[in-house]
């Protein structure tokens, strides 16, 4: 919405200069229109000449400040007219003054001012009566059409103004109600997320810790399947308590802070994981914060499940001037030749990259093993094709194998 509003007003901008320099050309026809019509009597010394250019090139302020340059218009040419030639060629720029003026919503005073007083100084201009009479009825005819073209002018440019600002309103009211509902939507989908998975993560967690607490009690070794079970749902737990919050907007969810802590969730679940820092540590952006904790999230999670019997990862964030890569790498038994299985777990990663405006790669090592890159700018863009990730994701780029 905001680049929409600054593109309108850019363009505003660029239809007033426009305006402005219409105008001058128009005033520069006038002039020459009055000072060298062929058949015209013409200025005989620097009083009348000047008279001329400035009655004539007045209009070019009409845009800007109307009223008074209707004046300085009727004033200059109805003194040219007296003293050079009472013909049509001094009454045009007082037609268009008096056009500009009515068509900017100027006062009506000066505008009647302006035609009596031309009209009066040309029936004073000397000549016969019958000439004259026929003259000034012409010269009337066409001061009351440039007033009417100007009025009707005027309706029409107020009339396309209200439907301008209809179309702007009814933008807001669909961008606020777009919103509206994503709110909605998001709150149900907390909601839906606490009543089905809320209760049965607690049951499991429930039943591994009172499983350990007996195995405990009775002097019996705890298998570390079950400690691990109670360690990822525990982990599990407040994930999701992190989850609902993102989408009731009241909390931010993991980030980069939290690495360690991922990392040692999966040492605890016997994936060997080392972690490597590299450039000028820095706070991030929210989005991109999260971005990276959930690549990682999901590499490791696709290394436990698709690497083979004990491989080792490592995890390797770096940051750059414009760009955060992260990047997971395992040794486990993929091989170059291997194609890509179809799943879901790369692909969340490359919707979260792609909305970032990122590139993600993704794919078997040379020397074996699997690795997943992902580069996210420090100033992420917004979303391409109204925010979806399907949009963004053309945006990207980037070759992407999915293993899930």
């Amino acid at each position: 919405m905001g680049g929409t509003l600054i593109g309108r007003q850019g363009l505003a901008g660029l239809r007033g200069w426009r305006g402005v320099a219409f105008d001058a050309v128009i005033g520069v026809v006038l002039a020459v229109d009055v000072l060298l019509l062929p058949g015209v009597p013409r200025p005989s010394n620097a009083l009348d000449l000047t008279l001329g250019l400035v009655g004539a090139l007045a209009v070019a302020g009409s845009r800007r400040r109307p009223a008074a340059a209707l004046l300085l218009c009727t004033g200059c040419m109805l003194a040219y007219a007296l003293r050079v030639h009472p013909g049509p060629s001094a009454a045009f720029p007082v037609l268009v003054a008096i056009h500009m003026a009515v068509r900017a919503g100027g006062k009506r005073l000066p505008v009647q001012l302006s035609a009596l007083a031309f009209l009066a100084g040309y029936l004073a201009s000397g000549q016969p009566a019958p000439t004259s009479a026929q003259s000034t009825a012409l010269l009337l005819g066409w001061f009351l059409a440039s007033v009417a073209m100007a009025v009707v002018g005027r309706h029409r440019r107020a009339y396309l103004e209200q439907l301008e600002r209809r179309a702007l309103d009814a933008e807001r009211t669909r961008e606020e109600a777009a919103l509206r509902r994503a709110g909605e939507e998001r709150l149900r989908i907390a909601r839906e997320l606490h009543d089905s998975l809320t209760h049965s993560i607690s049951i499991i967690k429930l039943q591994a810790g009172v499983a350990v607490h007996l195995a405990r009690k009775r002097g019996e070794e705890v298998p570390d399947a079950l400690l691990a079970i109670q360690e990822a749902s525990g982990e599990a737990m407040r994930e999701l308590r992190a989850t609902l919050e993102v989408l009731r907007g009241t909390g931010g969810g993991h980030g980069l802070d939290r690495i360690e802590d991922l990392v040692e969730r999966s040492r605890t679940a016997g994936l060997p994981t080392g972690v490597t820092v590299g450039g000028r540590e820095r706070p991030l952006g929210d989005a991109v914060d999260r971005a990276a904790y959930r690549i990682v999230q999901e590499a490791l999670t696709n290394v436990a499940r698709h690497a083979g019997p004990e491989p080792r990862a490592t995890v390797r964030i770096e940051y750059g001037d414009r760009e955060l890569v992260v990047q997971v790498d395992d040794d486990g038994t993929a091989a170059p030749g291997d194609g890509p299985v179809p799943g879901v777990g790369l692909t969340g990663m490359r919707e979260r990259v792609t909305a970032l405006g990122g590139r993600l790669r993704a794919g078997p090592r040379p020397g074996g093993g699997f690795s997943v890159r992902a580069e996210l700018p420090l100033d992420p863009l917004p979303p391409a094709d109204g925010g979806t990730a399907a949009g963004a994701a053309g945006a990207a780029g980037a070759p992407l194998e999915e293993v899930s």
